[in-house]
This record gives structure tokens, C-alpha cells and sequence, in this order.
């Protein structure tokens, strides 16, 4: 599990094999076998004795900020795997090779949003046709990338609007099955416009922090991408296999406001637009984390959610290196 610390002036430390997290009113404990990750979103204490432990027993240690975007990591020195993974990242990026996987992970993308408007549409048998007509229009889009080949360098342009073209119509189709008070106008980053977008935008920095750990247990190098280009401290290939993962934030999200959860009471207005509050963050993080902590069938074998990321970065690294029969 993750463990999130979330209260102004926390203090979490170490006793015996448990983190001990003390705030004004409560003191939590956990044993450091169950916690695979902490999670630092605002001012905390932390004793070097915490750090120490987590180290030895792989917990990297984020600290995110009031966007839910890693800021900082604490994490073990030794590099995941051999240098030969990152050596091939860097010679098929810009390769037919590297255009199929950045077509992949675009294609696995499109097809997670088709498939969650068609559940939702289960559940809204009164709105089928609409839907409907929004999943028609997505596979539409997702067909011109069929066409596409050579390289990257050569799509990067075409692949991306295609993906905003697609974006544009699936977050319509979002916003126009949320409650009236929910409703957005498309996609708005940090700070969000809108609440819908501020929960959305946690769950995604979130899933950032938790695939950029998979890249570096598995021996990939977060910053070396296929699509995105390299900028400087920008973790490229992070951001291209998000997509085979954001589906899972926006079904939470989705399902928060469908099942009323969601009060508006958990926003704060901030001059551009809104942020999540504290009372905001702790029941999306509980819900965000008992989701991804839950076991689903995957290419032939029960496993959860959270795990999936690495399984998936360990198949990519095998693939680089010519070892895809041994990643499962």
C-alpha cells in the first residue's frame, strides 16, 4: 500500500520495523512490509531512522505538490538492471521500432477510453445513443493512426493531434454525462478551471510518481521518451506510458461524482481556478488507492492494478533487450 501523509505538521519516524505517523490528534502505525511507497503532500517531519528503513526495504519517498505533481523523490542510489536497456531506449527512439511501441501505447489509450464509455453506457441505458455516437466518433480518430509508419521524428506532429483530437471528444463525453454542478469545459491543467479537472490532475500526478518508480526498478531511464521529445528534467518516457494508465484515474474520478461522494466543500477557489483542499485529497486517495490495489485479470494472470505498472515496464525493458518471452 501507499502510505499518505497528508496533515499540516505531521511526524512521521521510525520505531522498531513500523512507520509511525504523529499528528495533533492521532498516531497511525504500519509495519514496513505492507508500504510499497510514501506519499509527502504537505509540510511534514521525517526522521532520518524513516528514510534509512524505507531505503532498505525499496519505498521510494515522494513529496508531491498541492497539484498531486512529484516534486522530489527519495530513493536508493543503485541503478535497476544493465545500462544495456537505456542503451537501446536511446537507439530506437527514433526508429521504426520506436514508433510501433509509441503507437501502442497510444492505441491501448484510445481503446481504455472506448471501453469505459461503453460501461458507462451500460449503466445509462437513457443516454445509449448518445454514447454511442461519442465511442463511434473516438474509433474514427483512432483509425487514422493506422496508417501512420516510418518513425517518430516523422509522426510526432500527427500523432499528437490526432490525440487532441481524441481527447477533445472523450472529455465531452465525459463532461456531458457528469451531474450539472460537475460539468467541464474539456481538459484544463494546473491550476485546474474546474473541480472535475483538480481531481483529475491529482490522480494523474500520482500515477506520474508511480511509473517513474516502475521505470527505475525495471532499468529504464525515465527521462529518455518516444513520443514526448527530451526537454531538460523532464521525465519524457513517464509521460508516454501515462497513457496506458490514465483510464484508471478517470474511472475513479468518474465514479466519485456518479456515486455522489464528491462535496464541494473539497475545493478551494485559488486565482486561476481550483485546488483541492485537504478534506478533498483523503477520500480520493482512499478511493484511488484501494482501486489500484485491487486484482484484475491481465494478459492471463490475476494482478493488481499497481503491479500492472511494473509488470508492464519489465516487459518493455525485456522487449529492448530481445528478452520479451521472459517478461510474461
Amino acid at each position: 500500500m501507499q502510505l499518505v501523509v497528508n496533515t499540516y505538521g505531521a511526524y512521521l519516524h521510525r520505531e522498531g520495523d513500523c512507520f509511525k505517523v504523529r499528528t495533533e490528534d492521532k498516531v497511525f502505525e504500519i509495519s514496513c512490509k505492507k508500504v510499497s511507497s510514501i506519499l509527502i503532500s504537505t509540510a511534514a517531519s521525517i526522521t532520518t531512522d524513516a528514510i534509512k528503513m524505507a531505503l532498505e526495504n525499496n519505498i521510494d519517498i515522494v513529496f508531491v505538490n498541492e497539484f498531486g505533481e512529484p516534486y522530489g523523490r527519495i530513493w536508493h542510489p543503485k541503478l535497476g538492471s544493465t545500462n544495456l536497456i537505456r542503451r537501446r531506449q536511446l537507439e530506437i527512439a527514433e526508429t521504426p521500432e520506436g514508433l510501433k511501441l509509441a503507437l501502442e501505447w497510444v492505441k491501448t489509450k484510445f481503446n481504455n477510453q472506448i471501453e469505459f464509455l461503453k460501461r458507462l453506457r451500460q449503466t445509462r441505458p437513457h443516454r445509449s445513443a448518445e454514447i454511442t455516437s461519442y465511442i463511434e466518433k473516438l474509433q474514427n480518430i483512432m483509425s487514422s493512426l493506422e496508417n501512420l509508419s516510418d518513425t517518430v521524428a516523422e509522426c510526432r506532429g500527427t500523432i499528437m493531434g490526432i490525440e487532441g483530437s481524441g481527447g477533445r471528444v472523450y472529455f465531452e463525453a465525459l463532461s456531458a454525462l457528469m451531474p450539472e454542478r460537475f460539468k467541464f469545459d474539456g481538459r484544463s491543467r494546473n491550476p485546474a478551471k474546474d473541480e472535475f479537472n483538480s481531481m483529475l490532475n491529482y490522480c494523474y500526478g500520482i500515477l506520474y510518481s508511480l511509473i517513474e518508480k516502475a521505470c527505475i526498478i525495471a532499468g529504464l531511464d525515465p527521462y529518455i521518451g518516444f513520443l514526448h521529445t527530451d526537454h531538460y528534467n523532464k521525465p519524457s518516457l513517464v509521460f508516454d506510458l501515462i497513457e496506458n494508465y490514465r483510464i484508471w484515474a478517470d474511472e475513479v474520478v468518474v465514479n466519485l461524482i456518479a456515486g455522489r461522494k464528491v462535496k464541494v466543500e473539497f475545493f478551494d477557489r485559488i486565482a486561476e481556478g481550483f485546488i483541492l483542499n485537504k478534506d478533498g485529497k483523503v477520500p480520493l486517495l482512499t478511493e484511488f488507492n484501494s482501486f489500484m490495489d485491487e486484482a484484475i485479470r491481465y494478459r492471463g494472470r490475476n494482478i493488481k492494478r499497481i503491479n500492472i505498472i511494473q509488470f508492464d515496464c519489465h516487459r518493455l525493458a525485456n522487449k529492448l533487450i530481445g528478452k520479451e518471452n521472459e517478461a510474461g
